[in-house]
């Protein structure tokens, strides 16, 4: 075997490995990163030995795993940012789908199964056991998918119609497994959320107390 054919397989094999370990990685941004230095390997690869099909597959792929890398970096900057100020979930927009309340529409009954949540964009939104009426920009659903039995623990009513911006728990899941930085982040602002409306009941409670109180 001459030289130029030695190099050949030398280069295809150290190819082939860049593939083989991408493929051993389990969460998201090691994988993307991973996919770019195999992609630069293969397209400097396919450069020297003229294998043009398999250098404008790469080209093609090397700005993919780049743009996704970013998404997943930019989730995490700012779940990581809404656990340090202000609890907002407005990060989650862009996985979400949009759907018109109209006034009167029950989004969700208590008891009921919980499959996803809801963030409020515009319009007026009430919790109708507990009669807290919900802000705009609020998230409201997200304890049922930690709950165990996955069930409502209230009903959610339109009192003025509006918009409401919804995401699937497997959607959250998803993120979740791809990327731990971000489940981990996630579980912390969920369980602020929870204190935060605790927190709010009972002062709620001490307030109706000290007026029932002759």
């Amino acid at each position: 075997m001459d030289m130029t054919g030695l190099v050949s397989g030398a280069g295809g094999f150290i190819a082939s490995a860049f593939v083989v370990a991408g493929y051993t990685m389990r969460t998201m941004i090691p994988l993307r990163i991973f996919g770019i230095l195999t992609n630069v390997v293969l397209i400097v690869f396919a450069v020297v030995h003229h294998h043009y099909p398999i250098m404008a597959l790469h080209m093609i792929l090397l700005p993919l795993n780049a743009y996704r890398l970013r998404e997943m970096l930019l989730l995490v900057r700012d779940v990581k940012k809404s656990v340090n100020s202000d609890l907002s979930m407005a990060w989650l927009k862009p996985f979400m789908t949009e759907r018109r309340c109209r006034t009167g529409e029950v989004l969700f009954y208590k008891h009921e199964k919980a499959e996803e949540m809801y963030y409020i964009v515009s319009g007026r939104f009430r919790l109708v056991e507990s009669e807290i009426e919900l802000p705009t920009g609020s998230i409201v659903g997200e304890l049922g998918m930690l709950s165990p039995s996955n069930k409502r623990t209230q009903t959610l009513e339109c009192i003025e119609g509006g918009l409401v911006l919804s995401v699937t728990y497997q959607k959250v899941q998803e993120l979740y497994v791809q990327n731990p930085a971000f489940g981990f982040y996630f579980l912390r602002l969920v369980s602020a959320r929870l204190f935060q409306n605790v927190g709010k009941l009972e002062a709620q409670l001490a307030e109706r107390t000290a007026q029932a109180t002759p």
